[in-house]
């Protein structure tokens, strides 16, 4: 019995670090897309949405892909100044990932100038395809 396990062990620590491989390339996607918020290259942020995104805001509104990257590159009504997470999990189920932080961003309103800032809970699922991860869909929740 203990050469079986032992013969399997190295199966499981690759497939250990194949999980860890895998949660860093989400995390990468997630931080990119973070990363647009203040950065604004369209490129960039079109490359880790999915062509059918449904983004929810924590107030109930929905916005497809278009609608959304229009809000953030047109800075309407927010300009973000700064982005964070907090307490970041990540949860893969084949080519399937569901991301869950806290968001937390330092902003600037468009017409006024008021600073604010924003502190919610976030529920992202992303789905690999053609063998780059895509924000699929986007749940935010007031804290």
């Amino acid at each position: 019995m203990k050469k079986i396990i032992l013969s399997l062990l190295p199966i499981f620590a690759c497939c250990s670090n194949q999980q860890q491989s895998e949660d860093l390339n989400v995390a990468a996607a997630v931080e990119q897309l973070m990363n647009e918020f203040v950065t604004l290259d369209k490129a960039k942020f079109e490359a880790v949405l999915a062509d059918d995104l449904v983004y929810i805001h924590s107030n109930g509104r929905a916005q497809n892909k278009t609608e959304f990257m229009a809000e953030i590159l047109d800075k309407d009504p927010l300009t973000f100044l700064s982005v964070e997470l907090l307490n970041q999990t990540i949860k893969i189920f084949g080519d399937i990932a569901v991301v869950q932080h806290i968001f937390t961003a330092e902003t600037m309103t468009t017409v006024g100038n008021e600073p604010g800032s924003i502190h919610i809970g976030v529920m992202q699922v992303w789905q690999q395809q053609k063998g780059a991860w895509k924000l699929v869909a986007r749940q935010g929740q007031r804290l």
